[in-house]
C-alpha cells in the first residue's frame, strides 16, 4: 500500500459512514498508506439524523439531542476531535421522568430503571401501579432464573419477571421512547442484554439491580428516575458540532452529496458503484453504512446472503416537532427531562422531551423549548401528512402541559426508515452477516442496523468497518 494507491468508497454520510472516512484518512496518514477515500451520499448534506438548528436564540435538535457516555467510543472521538471541552451534561437539578396515566404526568419512582425497579419505598408508593399490579411486580425477588439461553422478547421477558402491568404502564413506553417499535417484537440480547446478564447473575432482578447500582456508588444511581440522566452529554452549541467536525478531518476525502449510489458490482480486482447520474467509481473497498433496506438492494447480486438478511430487518420511521412557547404560556413547569407516553393511552404522541430543561443554553430566557416525537406502528397507520401530524401533536400535548396559545415556532422534521428493529434472533442474524463479511474481501458494513441505535454503537461500527478494510487492502498487496 505504500507503492500502490488504493481507492476505497464510503456509501452514507451520516455519523457512521464519516467515522469510517475519518479513520480511514486517519490509518493513510499515521501509517504512511496510500488510499484515496470516497464518500458518496445520497441528500444534500452530510450528518444523517444528526442536524442542529438556530432560530432566534432557540438552539432546536431535528435528531438525537444527546449520547451515552457509558460507551467509551463517543466521547473518545470528542476527544480526538478537540471537542471534550465543549462537551455538557444533563441539568442535575431535574433528572427525573415522567410518564402518561389517564391524561396525568406521573413521576417515574426513583429509582426504577428503564424496565425494573430497585429501590423499594418509591416503587410501593407510585399510583402508576395498582396494589395487585406492584404485588405481581414484588415476586420478582421469589422467581427463578429463566433456564436456557435461547432468545425472548422484551415483551415477555418483562411480563415473565414482573407481569402485564410493569409492560404496558412502564416499559413499553420506555423501550418506545429508544426503539420506536412494539417490545413483543423486539429481541431482549439485542436491545437491553444488560437485563438478560442481570437475571443470569443474580436470578432477581431487583436484587441484581441493587447490587449493580451499589458497586457504582453513584449518588444518581440513588435518586434518578427512568433512563440515567447523568450519563447522557450533548455539545454546547448542538450535536451538529459532531458531525461539522467530522466533515472538517474527512477534507482530504473526495466528497459528494446530492447522488445516490444504485448498484455495487464486483468488477476484476474489486468493486464498481454504479451512481444515479450514470457514472461509475471504480474500488478496492467498499464501507456500506447504508440502512437495512438500502444495504439491502446494494448487495443484492454481490452479497446475495448478506443481502438477505438484511431485508429481514425492518425500520421504524420517527418524526420529530420542537416547540418554542413564551414560559407564561406553559403551565407546567417543566421541571424534568420528559415523559413517556404508553400505547394505552392511545396517543399519536411517543414522548416529549423538555429541551430547555435538559440541556443549558436552548432556549433564551422566558422562552420555553419542547421537543414531541411521533413513531412506531401508532404514527404508520396514522398516514398523516406532515402538517397533520404537527397539529396534531400539538392540540395532544396542550391539555397535557397546560398550554395555552399557539407556539412561537416551530421545527417539524421526519426520518423515514432510521431506526432498525432488532427483532427476535437479531444476534445470530448479525452473525451470519458477520461472518459473510469476513469472507468478502473488500466490503465491510457499519451502521446501527448491527449491534447498536446508539451513537457511539455507530462510531465503534465505523472503526471496525474500517479496519477490516485496512486488513483486506493489506493482504491484496502482500
Amino acid at each position: 500500500m505504500t507503492r500502490d494507491v488504493r481507492r476505497v468508497v464510503v456509501l452514507g454520510g451520516g455519523v457512521t459512514g464519516l467515522t469510517a472516512c475519518y479513520r480511514l484518512l486517519q490509518a493513510s496518514e499515521k501509517q504512511n498508506l496510500s488510499l484515496k477515500v470516497h464518500l458518496i451520499e445520497a441528500s444534500h448534506r452530510l450528518g444523517g439524523v444528526i442536524e442542529t438548528e438556530f432560530s432566534d436564540g432557540v438552539l432546536m435538535e431535528k435528531g438525537p439531542d444527546c449520547f451515552l457516555t457509558s460507551k467509551p467510543e463517543g466521547v473518545e472521538l470528542c476527544e480526538e476531535l478537540g471537542l471534550g471541552e465543549q462537551l455538557i451534561g444533563t441539568n442535575e437539578c431535574y433528572r427525573r421522568s415522567f410518564v402518561l396515566r389517564g391524561g396525568e404526568l406521573l413521576p417515574v419512582p426513583e429509582g426504577y430503571y428503564l424496565l425494573a425497579p430497585y429501590r423499594v419505598g418509591p416503587f410501593m408508593t407510585t399510583p402508576i401501579f395498582s396494589p395487585l399490579g406492584k404485588l405481581r411486580m414484588a415476586m420478582d425477588v421469589l422467581l427463578p432464573r429463566r433456564k436456557g439461553d435461547a432468545d425472548e422478547s422484551l415483551a415477555d421477558f418483562v411480563r415473565r419477571r414482573f407481569g402485564r402491568e410493569a409492560l404496558e404502564r412502564m416499559a413499553q413506553p420506555m423501550v418506545a421512547g429508544i426503539y420506536s417499535a412494539d417490545p413483543e417484537k423486539l429481541s431482549l440480547q439485542a436491545t437491553m442484554p444488560q437485563f438478560h446478564e442481570i437475571e443470569r447473575e443474580h436470578r432477581s432482578l431487583i436484587l441484581g439491580l441493587r447490587k449493580r447500582m451499589q458497586r457504582r456508588g453513584t449518588g444518581e444511581g440513588v435518586s434518578a428516575s427512568g433512563p440515567r440522566y447523568g450519563l447522557f452529554v450533548s455539545f454546547e452549541r448542538g450535536m451538529g458540532v459532531l458531525a461539522d467536525a467530522l466533515a472538517e478531518k474527512i477534507e482530504g476525502a473526495m466528497v459528494r452529496t446530492g447522488c445516490r449510489a444504485e448498484s455495487l458490482e464486483r468488477n476484476e480486482g474489486g468493486w464498481r458503484v454504479r451512481l444515479e447520474d450514470g457514472e461509475r467509481v471504480d474500488a478496492d473497498a467498499v464501507c456500506v453504512t447504508l440502512p437495512p433496506g438500502a444495504a439491502a438492494r446494494m448487495l443484492e447480486k454481490t452479497a446475495p446472503g448478506i443481502s438477505g438478511e438484511l431485508m429481514s430487518i425492518p425500520s421504524g420511521s420517527l418524526a420529530t416537532l420542537n416547540l418554542v412557547y413564551r414560559a407564561e404560556q406553559v403551565a407546567n413547569p417543566l421541571h424534568a427531562m420528559g415523559f413517556v407516553v404508553p400505547a394505552m393511552e392511545n396517543k399519536t404522541l411517543l414522548a416529549c422531551s423538555f429541551s430547555s430543561t435538559k440541556f443549558a443554553g436552548r432556549a433564551p430566557e422566558g422562552k420555553v423549548l419542547i421537543r414531541a416525537f411521533a413513531g412506531g406502528e401508532a404514527a404508520s397507520r396514522a398516514g398523516l401528512a406532515d402538517e397533520e401530524l404537527a397539529r396534531r401533536l400539538i392540540d395532544e400535548l396542550q391539555p397535557i402541559l397546560g398550554i395555552t396559545g399557539e407556539p412561537e415556532g416551530k421545527v417539524f422534521y421526519r426520518y423515514a426508515e432510521s431506526l432498525p428493529h432488532y427483532l427476535l434472533g437479531h444476534l445470530d442474524k448479525v452473525e451470519r452477516i458477520e461472518s459473510e463479511q469476513s469472507a468478502t474481501p473488500g466490503l465491510a458494513l457499519a451502521g446501527n442496523t448491527y449491534r447498536g441505535v446508539g451513537i457511539p454503537d455507530c462510531v465503534k461500527s465505523a472503526s471496525d468497518a474500517a479496519g477490516k478494510i485496512l486488513a483486506d487492502l493489506r493482504a491484496i498487496n502482500s
